[in-house]
């Protein structure tokens, strides 16, 4: 799916950019990236705050001048447009991504990831200030693969509630390029990482459990492969394509760097000093998609080079968990969602 109409230089002085879902692992990272590294920029954080959304993520920028939060549903058009009048670009973190939760409740996606996309389509459509949008998006779209890698213009497949919200939202972009014109980005990312993830997710799960003494729940035999990125790499290709990305294009976010599940729980295990004894193998999950692999080469030569090795990225992860415990024991425990609902009143 590739669509091009005019190139996206966007104008970098004092800019002002809406972050949806900037609380919760991906957007929060992005927007700490981005105000260290361009400090006269201008970030409003939207974000519902649901079970992913932890401001404790972003507690470092509370006295940031340049730094706002604004709790609010990016299906609530009232709000996305307001915003969407104050900013010159707008980058959509806001989504419902975990496949296990979509498989239990198809519908907490369908509104996120596709009304919401609407909502902020409409936004854009109705506010000609912004000059760009990036739609943060999943390589989940285009399904399995055996070999090879997907391209940007390959068809989508997808075989999760999940990956299909995603895809419908990416569908409606494509729609209002063609149609009206916008100036609009997609990605698709493989898999990425690092602090602050939501300890559901399987890197974060396994190393916190493994703190606690508990067992890392492997889905069947492990020989299921995916594509890996540091989540400040991730934070980087979006900066570059928000100052130098082509509007109406889709660009894939990949390494190259593919792992077995297996893979991925041995080297945790061996960061974490911990033998095979605490694996679990359990059932897998309906509809869980053997490989996904994207062909990268399209943002490479935009400029982008990964540099975080996966590996040592992994090391430094769980130094961070073990340095930031009452960060994740307060998610596990649910004592940070309390704090949150009486801090806003949900």
């Amino acid at each position: 799916m590739v669509f091009c109409y005019t190139k996206g230089v966007i104008n970098t002085n004092n800019m002002k950019i809406l972050v949806t879902g900037g609380a919760g692992f991906g957007g929060s990272n992005f927007i700490r990236y981005m105000l260290k590294k361009y400090p006269d920029y201008q970030i409003i954080n939207l974000d519902k705050l649901t079970y992913a959304g932890n401001l404790a993520n972003l507690i470092d920028l509370d006295s940031n001048p340049n730094y706002t939060f604004i709790k609010g549903d990016i299906i609530d058009s009232k709000i996305v447009k307001k915003l969407a009048s104050q900013v010159d670009a707008i980058i959509n973190y806001a989504a419902e991504t975990h496949v296990d939760r979509s498989i239990l409740d198809p519908e907490a996606f369908i509104n996120s990831n596709i009304v919401g996309v609407y909502q902020l389509l409409e936004a854009v459509k109705n506010n000609k200030n912004v000059k760009k949008f990036i739609q943060i998006s999943t390589d989940e779209v285009f399904g399995s693969i055996k070999e090879g890698h997907f391209k940007e213009s390959d068809p989508f497949q997808p075989n999760s509630p999940y990956a299909a919200a995603k895809a419908s939202g990416d569908l409606l972009c494509r729609s209002y390029i063609k149609t009206f014109q916008l100036p609009i980005i997609v990605t698709h990312s493989c898999n990425y990482y690092g602090p602050y993830q939501f300890p559901e997710k399987l890197v974060p799960l396994f190393i916190t459990n493994l703190m606690e003494g508990k067992k890392v729940p492997v889905y069947g035999k492990g020989d299921n492969v995916r594509e890996w990125i540091h989540t400040d790499d991730h934070a980087r290709a979006i900066d570059l394509l928000l100052h130098k990305g082509e509007l109406g294009e889709v660009y894939n976010i990949g390494t190259g760097d593919e792992k077995t599940n297996m893979e991925i729980t041995n080297l945790i295990l061996e960061v974490m000093g911990k033998g095979e004894e605490m694996i679990e193998y359990v059932k897998d999950r309906p509809g869980h998609d053997w490989r996904y692999a994207i062909d990268n080469s399209k943002i490479k030569a935009l400029g982008f080079t990964p540099e975080v090795d996966f590996k040592q990225g992994l090391a430094e992860l769980a130094k961070w968990y073990q340095d930031n415990e009452k960060w994740w024991r307060d998610i596990k425990s649910g004592e940070y969602q309390k704090y949150y609902q009486e801090q806003y009143n949900q």
